[in-house]
This record gives C-alpha cells, sequence and structure tokens, in this order.
C-alpha cells in the first residue's frame, strides 16, 4: 500500500490538479508530530485561483469527509497547519499491509518485474600494465551495486569491460622489461602476474628520469606495435596475458563478474576508419600538425585531437567505435560509463562526437562519474611506485580483521576465523566505499571500518546475526512459530516507526536506480539495523507474552528479510553468527 499514490489520488479526484504533480510534491515531515506525510498547496494556487492556506483549509474538509466513509480508513487523522495539510496514516493498517507483504514476497520484496531495457555498466576499464588501484577498486565496487540494482529493478544489465591493451603506456612496462627482465616470470619471482607487470611500469619512470629522451624509443615502439612487429608483438601478448591473469584473481576475491572483455587492441583500426571517414565527410578538421580533429570551442569544450598526424590512435578512437560496436550487440537502451570524475571533459566530447557521427545512442550515453580514494597517509602517485593497489588493501583489511575475530572469539576453529574475517572485511570495504556519494572524495580508513559500532559493514553485520541469535535462542522453525502471529498486537510507537521504514525500501531503490547512487541503499540499511537495534534494548521479545512475543518476532523477522535483500544489493555476504 503506498499512502503517497492513495493521498495523489484523493487530492487529485477533489482538486483537479495532476496526480504525477502531487506525487512529486508529497512530503515527509521532520517531525512527526506534523503526521506521516504532508501536502504542500502553494504550487496549487494559480490554478485553483485561490491562497493556499485556503485551499488546504478546503481540501482538508473534503478529505475528511471521504475518509470518514471509508470501511478501512486509510488516516487516523487529517489536518491542516497554514498552507500544508498533514496526514496522519491509519498505523495498523500500514504496519498489516507492509509486514504481510514482506513475508509474501520474502528477498524480492521491492523488486519489479523483468522488463526489455537493455543496460551496460562499463567497468572498470584497466590498462594491462600494473595492478588494479584503488581508484578501480571504487570503480568495481560502484558497478557491481549499480548492476545489482538495476537488475533488481527489473532492467536486463549487463557488466562490460574495455581493456586498455595497447599504447604509449604499455609501451613503457615493455620498454623496461626488455632492459632488465632478463628472462624473469611472475612464476619465477614468486609476483602476481599484475604486480609482476607493474614493477617494471614503475621502473619505467626511473629510467624516463635518468634519460628523458626514451620518449623517443616509446614512441619508435608504438608504431613497431602497430605495423605488427613480430618481436614487439610476441612481448606484448605475453606481458598482456601476465596483466590480464592477475586481474581475473582480483576479480575473483571481489565476486566481480564481467559478462564480456572488448580490448583495444582489436578495435582501434576500426575508430581511425571513423575517424578518417568522418574527415572526409567534413564531419572533422585536422589542424597545422595534420591531425584530425573536433572543434567544439563554441561548447566551451576547445579542440580534441582524434587521430595524430602520424596516424597512431589516441584513448578517444577506440572510445568511439567501442560504442557503436557495443550498440551493434546489445541494441542497449542505456549505457553508463564507470569512469573517474578527471574524464568528465573527455565524455562529454566523446558524446558530441557520437552526435556529430549521427549516431541515435548518443542521447542514450551516460558518465558516471566518481570522486577519488585516498588513504589516511595521503594520495595514490602511481608514477612514483606508490600506488595502492586493490589486492593489498584487500589482504591488509582481511589481516586486520582476522587479529580482531582471534581475540574476541578464541574458541573459534582456524577455519572458522577465516571465513569469517573474509566476510567481515568484505563487508567493512564495501559498505564504506558504497556509503559516500559518488561524487564525493574520501579517505578510506580500514581500521575505522572495522569498528563494530557505527556507520560500518561490522555494524550491518552484528545487527543481522543478532537477529539470527534470537531465532536461535527460539529453538523452533522461526516461519512455523510465526504464521499464526496476531500482528494487530503491534501498537507501539517504534513498532510503527519501524513498519514505517520497512515501507520506505522500494521508494529507496528506485530513487537509488534513478540518481545512480547506490549510497542511498547504504544509508537506508544502515538506518535499518540502527532502529531495530534500539527497539530490541527497549522491548523484550524472547520473555513477552507468547502472542506478543509471536507478532514481534514477525517484525524482526521482515526486518531481516529487508536488511539481507539491502545487503545483497551491495554484494555484501551476511554472516549467521557473530
Amino acid at each position: 500500500m503506498d499512502f503517497k499514490e492513495i493521498i495523489a489520488d484523493l487530492v487529485h479526484k477533489e482538486s483537479g490538479v495532476d496526480k504525477n504533480i502531487i506525487v512529486k510534491i508529497i512530503e515527509i515531515p521532520p517531525d512527526p508530530k506534523l503526521g506521516d506525510y504532508s501536502l504542500p498547496c502553494f504550487i496549487f494556487a494559480k490554478q485553483l485561483k485561490k491562497s493556499p492556506q485556503n485551499i488546504a483549509l478546503e481540501l482538508k474538509d473534503k478529505l475528511n469527509m471521504i475518509n470518514l466513509k471509508q470501511d478501512h480508513r486509510h488516516f487516523e487523522l487529517i489536518n491542516n497547519v497554514g498552507a500544508y495539510i498533514n496526514f496522519f496514516v491509519n498505523k495498523q493498517l500500514l504496519i498489516k499491509n507492509i509486514l504481510t507483504k514482506i513475508m509474501h514476497e520474502k528477498e524480492c520484496y521491492g523488486s519489479k518485474e523483468p522488463q526489455k531495457s537493455v543496460v551496460l555498466i562499463e567497468s572498470p576499464g584497466p590498462n594491462t600494465n600494473k595492478p588494479l588501484h584503488l581508484g578501480h577498486l571504487r570503480n568495481m565496487l560502484l558497478g557491481q551495486c549499480l548492476y545489482d540494482i538495476l537488475k533488481f529493478q527489473g532492467k536486463d544489465a549487463h557488466i562490460v569491460n574495455v581493456v586498455n591493451d595497447r599504447g604509449v603506456h604499455i609501451c613503457k612496462s615493455m620498454l623496461a622489461y626488455q632492459k632488465y627482465g632478463q628472462g624473469k616470470t611472475p612464476e619465477s619471482t614468486n609476483t602476481k602476474p599484475d604486480h609482476f607487470v607493474g614493477d617494471y611500469y614503475v621502473m619505467y619512470q626511473n629510467l624516463e628520469k635518468e634519460n628523458p629522451g626514451i620518449e623517443k624509443d616509446i614512441q619508435e615502439m608504438l608504431v613497431k606495435w602497430e605495423d605488427d612487429d613480430l618481436e614487439t608483438r610476441k612481448l606484448w601478448r605475453k606481458m598482456n596475458l601476465w596483466c590480464l591473469e592477475g586481474f581475473e584473481q582480483t576479480y575473483q576475491k571481489l565476486d566481480f563478474k564481467i559478462e564480456r572483455e572488448y580490448f583495444e587492441s582489436e578495435t582501434y583500426m576500426h575508430g581511425k576508419e571513423i575517424i578518417i571517414d568522418g574527415w572526409k565527410n567534413k564531419l572533422f578538421d585536422m589542424d597545422e600538425n595534420k591531425a584530425i580533429i573536433i572543434n567544439l570551442e563554441d561548447q566551451g569544450l576547445g579542440k580534441k585531437v582524434l587521430l595524430r598526424s602520424d596516424s597512431t590512435s589516441v584513448y578517444i578512437t577506440q572510445d568511439i567505435f567501442m560504442a557503436k560496436k557495443r550498440f551493434d550487440d546489445y541494441r542497449f537502451d542505456e549505457m553508463y560509463y564507470i569512469v573517474g570524475n578527471e574524464q568528465e571533459h573527455h565524455f562529454k566530447v566523446l558524446f558530441e562526437v557520437f552526435k556529430r557521427l549521427g549516431w541515435k545512442f548518443s542521447e542514450k550515453c551516460y558518465h558516471f562519474s566518481y570522486g577519488m580514494v585516498e588513504l589516511p597517509e595521503g594520495k595514490m602517485k602511481s608514477r612514483e611506485g606508490t600506488v595502492i593497489d586493490t589486492d593489498d588493501l584487500i589482504d591488509s583489511v582481511i589481516k586486520i580483521a582476522k587479529d580482531e575475530v582471534a581475540k574476541r572469539y578464541d574458541a573459534l576453529s582456524d577455519e572458522e576465523i577465516d571465513k569469517r574475517s573474509r566476510i567481515i572485511a568484505m563487508s567493512a570495504i564495501r559498505f564504506f566505499f558504497l556509503k559516500f556519494d559518488p561524487l564525493r572524495n574520501f579517505v578510506f580508513n580500514p581500521k575505522e571500518s572495522l569498528a563494530f559500532d557505527g556507520e560500518t559493514g561490522p555494524y550491518i553485520e552484528y545487527s543481522y546475526a543478532r537477529i539470527n541469535s534470537i531465532f536461535r535462542k527460539l529453538g523452533e522453525d522461526i516461519e512455523g512459530y510465526i504464521k499464526d502471529a496476531d500482528i494487530s498486537l503491534l501498537n507501539e510507537k517504534n513498532e510503527f516507526e519501524l513498519a514505517k521504514i520497512l515501507a520506505n525500501y522500494p521508494k529507496i531503490i528506485d530513487q537509488a536506480a534513478r540518481e545512480l547512487k547506490p549510497s542511498l541503499i547504504a544509508h537506508y540499511v544502515l538506518g535499518l539495523a540502527q532502529s531495530f537495534n534500539e527497539f530490541y534494548h527497549a522491548n523484550p521479545i524472547l520473555i513477552s507474552e507468547e502472542k506478543l512475543r509471536k507478532a514481534r518476532l514477525y517484525l524482526i523477522y521482515c526486518i531481516q528479510l529487508v536488511m539481507k535483500s539491502a545487503m545483497k544489493l551491495m554484494h555484501i555476504e551476511e554472516i549467521d553468527e557473530m
């Protein structure tokens, strides 16, 4: 039962104002004394040709008359304060409807029926010259959560990836390996494959400092690669495979599943063809250096090189063909590029190129921008070899969690300690990364993320496990025990407030999907966990009289179902006992 829809329907029938407009302006008052929902009447004044205060007074009287005639009154009270109409919902009706609905739908509560809308999510877009770093981690966690939210919303979502496996940056690690590799391999040095390649990328930075003229060697290597030189290609394939093997190991740690990977090395030539054809058709220009450009100065985007004067590609060259290729493959309705905010200009230009080329899907492409992650020690500096890798961060958080679990639970087996530590560590990382608005920069503090109280993943895990501990103490099958519960006995204020929070879950998911804000899910489940814990401390459950006990167990079982659903959307594995 959606009380906003009920209010909008009633007000529409009495005022003639568009129902969709009414739904959008209904508010939830900051103080419950002002009602559960509030309708400001200012927007109606022009259409109804009356003051907002008079509109509120007259509508309130009409709505009360309708409400009183209903067999099951939706509202206990409808009043007005100035230009606002305040609605106090029928608490028993709300509690009964929401809890019954959750119990019927279980973990599908809040989901939508499958749709034909195809959505592509590009993540994480690594370069095959170094490991996945902290920025890639945020990229993957956001992409994975967005994927889960959109699937829950009924969208036909797919995670696709672009592997930047050619270009100047790739040649840098190759050149350093040529000079210093001496036949070493990841196996011979006992190094994770992508870390092994990354070490040579760092070595190149030192080479460049000592010999600035080495950049000419890099350009020559890139030309050789594009000319399909045998030795250059052989070295490239070997180092590429090492990096890809390392990436796959990291993806497995995160349970990150990519449906389809596109490789720049396989698509960049087609991008060049599109650019050259566009220039021939006068869609693009040629500058004084003989590079093909797009001039977007009239839109404040400047001039952008699409193809260098030596006919070698730049990033945007392959991005152009890649979009067309994906549209041909999927016929997508939406395409989200999960890429850091430093690339905002790049995507504005890219989408303008699509429009210039006359591609209709240009209006279906979006840049999902996100901010930077730092550690308490400061920013990452990949060019100086001090980058914080995803693998290192995960391993360090698991180690901290393991030490904490071992201290708290000395009777656990080593196997159980390892299992709990991994679940707790990953919940700590995921929740901390997802609780911030994507556009915000933030500092990731591993120890803070692992706290068992506060705004953390372990706090959510602890709350979920606390509900489980109540069920274990009961010693019976919980669903069988509560199947005949009389939920009309839930008359306490905090029981009603919990039901209102549960009722809001579908709207939160819908908002998170529309606004592309996984942080809304994180804050929702945190608020639900906090409200449950307050209820737990204030209201006896197992020692209550049996009928009330069943009703309260029914309520917290619904809470657990919704918590589990929200955790699943954040890809957080629940823990049954802590």
